[in-house]
């Protein structure tokens, strides 16, 4: 299964980026779905994730209120839209597909079974 992201790039605070990830997988209307985010010198942190259908997601911390995880499992796509972009949100964003549903939703990078190359987003301020 390959992942593929787009949609980073520049921005100053407060604005906004639409981060997406695509597949040509067939089974994408059953993965749950996930965005990571790694900062120079971090680790990678959980940022959100969505059920397979779509009826739940839940959020890091730091993105609730800003940040949107959405998915269209008919162009096999999931989206991350942020808002309110803040210096701290500087990183690498990856998404991330986990072949067998669980409940609550994984938050932890191990529990995904295939992830993207990665786009980077830069927040000046």
């Amino acid at each position: 299964v390959q992942l593929a992201e787009s949609g980073g790039g520049s921005v100053q605070a407060g604005g906004s980026l639409r981060l997406s990830c695509t597949t040509s997988s067939r089974s994408f209307s059953s993965f749950t779905m996930a965005w990571f985010r790694e900062a120079p010198g971090k680790g990678r942190e959980f940022v959100a994730t969505i059920t397979w259908n779509g009826d739940t997601a839940d959020y890091a911390d730091s993105v609730k209120g800003r940040f949107t995880i959405s998915r269209d499992n008919v162009k096999n796509t999931a989206y991350l839209q942020m808002n309110s972009l803040a210096p701290e949100d500087t990183a690498v964003y990856y998404c991330a597909a986990r072949v067998t549903p669980q409940r609550p939703l994984p938050t932890t990078a191990p529990a995904y079974n295939y992830w993207g190359q990665g786009t980077q987003v830069t927040v000046s301020s």
